[in-house]
């Protein structure tokens, strides 16, 4: 089979390290090493916060 040209990754927040969101990017628009950060809605603390991308391990 092929491999797919989408992940799956965490966001979470730098602040309380609490895992918000889960999305998909496309792996071709992201270098070695570079991460995504994208500014959006905390439940937790109630609040917009820069969250931090985490990627999800397939097991």
């Amino acid at each position: 089979m092929a491999k797919g040209k989408r992940t799956y990754v965490w966001l979470y927040s730098e602040e309380t390290g609490n895992l918000c969101y889960v999305t998909n990017i496309q792996k071709k628009n992201f270098g070695q090493g570079e991460k995504l950060t994208l500014r959006k809605y905390n439940k937790v603390t109630r609040k917009h916060e820069v969250l931090k991308m985490k990627e999800i391990k397939k097991g």
